[in-house]
């Protein structure tokens, strides 16, 4: 199982990034997938999530700024606007998932992509 995620880059201060996050591999079901960030000197915190009825968790930092939009049950993009510079941290997808033949839910995380906001 793998998840890819995509689309970070350097943005200045209110402009606007698009995440994405891509489940591959052997998957019987997600429950939930989405967004963390950790920025240097800090805990890891959320995002956005989804789950697979299409309920949306959104983190104090992310509301109302930030959407979670669902492109079919292995894809989801983060769309990201009026950027501050305190959103500055790496970004990592996160998937809630179980593999054929297993029993148990296991959280696989992508390799992370770096967001700068400059102001």
């Amino acid at each position: 199982v793998q998840l890819q995620a995509s689309g970070g880059g350097l943005v200045q201060a209110g402009g606007s990034l698009r995440l994405s996050c891509v489940a591959s591999g052997s998957i019987l079901d997600i429950s939930d997938i989405g967004w963390y960030r950790q920025a240097p000197g800090k805990q890891r915190e959320l995002v956005a999530t989804i789950d697979r009825i299409g309920s949306i968790n959104y983190g104090d930092s992310a509301k109302g700024r930030f959407a979670l939009t669902r492109h079919d049950t292995r894809t989801v993009h983060l769309q990201m606007d009026s950027l501050k510079p305190e959103d500055t941290a790496v970004y990592y997808c996160k998937g809630v998932i179980v593999r054929p033949s297993h029993t148990t839910w296991e959280d696989y995380w992508g390799q992370g992509t770096l967001v700068t906001v400059s102001s």
